[in-house]
């Protein structure tokens, strides 16, 4: 666990657990003998990925921000994902919380690695909500591209993971930017999907930004260096773009949802590119 200090909040990045995805897809146009130096490829050329979720405490409610690929998986997916999840009980133990204390879940994304903890398998087999207290939030146009489904979207928008939330009437669905707060935005990044939101905190002591999967990981700052998985990668260089510069000039703080070596960094200009240094607890 990870923890910062914000203004009112308390910000504390979780670890969700780990899976392996390939690394071409995780790149995109950028070549293997490029991208492998950032990160080293297994003998089936997937690289490790990890899950980082945000809680936001700020003494009145307990906020989550995605709940990792959650424990609902098959033998079968376990093996081509690599898949080591941790349940929702697991990851916010070392908080000292446990999933009932959750009041508000918000979901960047619906994609299965990001979603798949807001349910879970109870004794008798069913699907229900992993945190039985909370309402979930999600960008209204993110849950319809999930539930239309594509040949190209369909593995990766799992129904398991939203439409038991829906028949309890658990989400609040959201158009565009949100203020959840004093100084905490839901902003639209679309891109990676069309309608992905971030997680902005504003304060005296700076600015603190979850990415997502507009830069899964430290290695992905490069404007170019964007996944093959990204439903709309011309969108996504253009979100990059606008937000990216505004963080190195003032100094965000970034937490990055899909990196276990750098999962917190500052951007630092050096010869025209923009560079990920990582920053220590409490930054």
């Amino acid at each position: 666990m990870i923890r910062f200090l914000r203004g009112d909040l308390q910000v504390s990045l979780l670890d969700a657990g780990a899976f392996w995805l390939d690394g071409g897809a995780m790149f995109g146009v950028v070549p293997r003998p490029i991208w492998e130096k950032e990160r080293t490829p297994d003998t089936r050329n997937r690289i490790r990925l990890g899950m980082n979720v945000v809680l936001i405490e700020d003494g009145h409610r307990r906020i989550l921000v995605d709940t990792g690929a959650g424990t609902k998986w098959d033998p079968k997916y376990r093996e081509i994902y690599g898949l080591s999840p941790r349940s929702p009980a697991e990851f916010l133990a070392p908080a000292g919380l446990a999933p009932g204390q959750i009041d508000l879940v918000v979901n960047t994304h619906l994609h299965f690695d990001h979603a798949g903890g807001n349910t879970e398998r109870n004794s008798r087999g069913e699907v229900v909500p992993s945190f039985p207290n909370a309402r979930y939030v999600v960008q209204r146009g993110d849950l319809e591209t999930a539930r239309a489904g594509s040949e190209r979207t369909r593995a990766s928008y799992l129904p398991e993971n939203f439409e038991p939330l829906l028949a309890e009437d658990r989400f609040e669905l959201i158009d565009g930017p949100v203020m959840m707060g004093p100084g905490l935005e839901l902003r639209p990044a679309p891109g990676h999907t069309p309608h992905m939101q971030i997680l902005l905190n504003a304060t005296p002591e700076g600015k603190l930004a979850f990415l997502a999967d507009l830069v899964p990981t430290a290695s992905h700052i490069p404007y170019p260096w964007v996944m093959g998985y990204d439903q709309e990668p011309l969108v996504t260089l253009a979100t990059k773009r606008a937000i990216l510069p505004d963080a190195a000039r003032e100094g965000w703080v970034l937490l990055f949802e899909h990196d276990d070596v750098m999962p917190a960094a500052t951007l630092e200009e050096k010869d025209g590119r923009l560079h990920a240094r990582p920053v220590e607890p409490g930054a």
